[in-house]
């Protein structure tokens, strides 16, 4: 356990402060266990590092380790953990949970067994907590952490900084807020760039091989976080990285799953599941009609990546543009809103807005004379009535 302490203490040594993300706030950090989940790269380790660097002083009772960690090979989390809080310990942050076979069961026991104990972790977004072998969903808060949103990515870098605005707000005084940025920077010139590679934090470390770690990143997710979490071998690991070729030469895709079934010889079933398991790797985002649930054989009606970034980073040339900006603005939308699929416009969000995305000379004939509709278009600096600038969708969080 020495050993392990000190490797905390170089970790938070080395942690900057410079710039730390709002979702810390959205964090209860008294509850005596919460669960942090997101996808590869998006800061986790990051995030409970700054949390720490801020609120404790070094000591024994608080200490962060990682479960993919050599220590946890040959000793059980429990035992340690048990040592931990017989010596004074009171706060324990774990990292890549997923990494540890029966890190359910034994968060479940340390939680029962261990009133005094805080404990925090965080694990892969494939992660499903109500489906562990101990079902900790009435035990644990667990917070959706994602990349960076457009106004994060201005701040980090030191371009602007204002806090993050509520979708009313955008849609009632967008012209103003549109007017207040433009004073202060060249929005359009800024958002190219985050369109292409400013999602994922590590742009600010290793600028140059970007995209060649963030294909890292999604190699890593499918052969061994998917694996470890989901019903799929080896086998089914390539069936997987076919699929995303196929998705990728001709996003936002429109599955046919009997065509699809029939090109990959990929039963329908697995097929659909294969879907839902790349959205819950945050390598795709699955969009659906409105419905009352989710389930998982339910076929979505588009599918995009995740995010832009990966747009860019598997598409064989440059991507195609009216794909990049439906695809940023489904990410920046998913984070604090519900949005499905429209016959009418592009997006419906929280069943109440319908939303058509597009170059700044789109006219909004699919959506003329209906109520709550927006146009949100690209090259455009300010807005007029019910067109928006598209950016300004990567302000609300």
């Amino acid at each position: 356990m020495e050993r392990l302490f000190a490797k905390h203490r170089k970790k938070i040594q080395q942690t900057n402060l410079k710039f730390v993300r709002n979702f810390q706030q959205r964090i209860h950090w008294k509850d005596r266990l919460i669960g942090i989940k997101g996808g590869r790269g998006v800061g986790k380790t990051t995030l409970i590092l700054q949390h720490i660097k801020k609120n404790f002083k070094p000591g024994p009772d608080n200490l962060y380790v990682s479960l993919d960690d050599v220590y946890f090979s040959a000793n059980r989390l429990i035992d340690f953990a048990e040592e931990f809080a017989r010596y004074g310990g009171k706060y324990l942050f774990l990292d890549e949970v997923h990494r540890y076979p029966n890190w359910s069961q034994e968060l479940k026991n340390l939680y029962d067994d261990y009133p005094e104990l805080h404990i925090v972790f965080t694990g892969s977004s494939v992660l499903d907590i109500i489906k562990s072998k101990a079902d900790l969903s009435r035990r644990a808060m667990v917070y959706q952490m994602k990349g960076l949103s457009f106004r994060e990515y201005l701040a980090v870098n030191g371009a602007l900084q204002v806090e993050a605005i509520p979708l009313e707000s955008i849609l009632e005084n967008h012209l103003q807020l549109a007017d207040e940025v433009n004073k202060k920077i060249k929005p359009l010139k800024e958002f190219k760039k985050y369109l292409q590679s400013g999602y994922y934090p590590f742009f600010l470390e290793y600028p140059e091989t970007y995209f060649q770690r963030l294909e890292q990143v999604i190699n890593l997710v499918m052969e061994i976080d998917i694996p470890s979490l989901k019903p799929v071998d080896f086998d089914g690991v390539k069936k997987l990285k076919q699929l995303l070729y196929v998705i990728s030469t001709s996003v936002p895709f429109k599955p046919n799953i009997s065509k699809l079934s029939e090109k990959t010889r990929i039963s329908r079933n697995s097929l659909v599941q294969y879907f839902h398991f790349l959205s819950d790797a945050e390598i795709l985002n699955n969009l659906f009609r409105e419905t009352e649930g989710t389930s998982l054989l339910q076929k979505p009606e588009k599918v995009y990546f995740e995010n832009s970034n990966l747009t860019h980073t598997f598409s064989a040339g440059e991507p195609e543009a009216g794909n990049v900006r439906e695809t940023f603005f489904i990410n920046q939308l998913k984070f604090d809103h519900q949005v499905n699929y429209s016959d009418r416009g592009d997006f419906l969000i929280d069943r109440k807005y319908i939303f058509e995305v597009g170059w700044n000379n789109k006219d909004g004939n699919q959506i003329i004379n209906m109520d709550n509709a927006y146009l949100a278009l690209d090259n455009l600096e300010y807005g007029f009535g019910n067109k928006i600038p598209l950016w300004m969708f990567g302000f609300l969080y």
